[in-house]
């Protein structure tokens, strides 16, 4: 399983918030390099950078963050946030970006998604598929779809899709624990889907069961740099 360390950026800064709330904002370092430097430093491989000016200003913000980090570090980088149209893909994918996640657009304008997804290839692109309750999330989980999770993921998958990020936004950001058994569900009912797993994933325990169920990835933000889980411990986890 692949051990996917998350850096979210606002005003350029290293942050996490809880349950996406903008207004439950902390500031881990005023530099997301550095960041980025120490989980490649410990072994770590990919990288999930969130742009959350972008998530609010429905394009790319933060794309000097993406390269500073894409250009001196060897991490592979899948990007997030404000992705709208194709001139946003262009700008993430030249600077530095291996993947892209639209989840947003995936809903609103899913014909813009199967553009991209048929001129880019299902290696570069990455399905946000967010739920809260459900159903699935939008607009940086400031607003709730009314579509449900099972059926919008067989919808692309039929479409295409290889991989997706699932996020509990119940759990995000709490350090009270992962969502496993809506994850094992979603490998039950799609075991080819290269599902990577994120909220509130908080112990090594979280990590063995998601592994064992099989996940592709986990990613992880606040547990890490709360101090709950050691990058060093996580990389026994870790499938090069």
């Amino acid at each position: 399983m692949q051990i996917i360390p998350a850096i979210d950026i606002i005003d350029g800064k290293c942050v996490r918030l809880t349950q996406g709330d903008y207004q439950q904002k902390k500031v881990y370092n005023e530099d997301p390099l550095e960041v980025a430097k120490q989980f490649e430093d410990v072994g770590v491989q990919r990288l999930h950078l969130v742009d959350l000016d972008g998530a609010k200003a429905q394009h790319i913000v933060n794309y000097k963050v993406l390269e500073r980090i894409a250009r001196n570090t060897n991490l592979w980088i899948d990007f997030g946030g404000g992705l709208k149209q194709e001139e946003d893909l262009r700008i993430a994918f030249e600077c530095g970006a291996k993947q892209i996640t639209g989840g947003t657009i995936a809903v609103k304008q899913p014909d813009i998604f199967l553009e991209w997804l048929e001129k880019f290839g299902n290696e570069k692109i990455i399905l946000g598929a967010d739920v809260k309750a459900g159903k699935i999330a939008i607009s940086g989980w400031q607003e709730q779809s009314e579509l449900d999770l099972i059926p919008f993921l067989e919808n692309y998958i039929q479409q295409g899709i290889q991989y997706a990020i699932c996020t509990d936004v119940s759990k995000d950001g709490l350090l009270q624990g992962t969502a496993l058994a809506l994850y094992q569900n979603l490998r039950a009912t799609f075991p080819a889907l290269k599902l990577i797993a994120s909220g509130g994933i908080t112990t090594l325990q979280d990590i063995y069961e998601l592994r064992e169920m099989g996940c592709f990835g986990a990613i992880i933000g606040k547990a890490i740099y709360e101090g709950h889980l050691q990058l060093q411990d996580l990389l026994s986890y870790h499938t090069k």
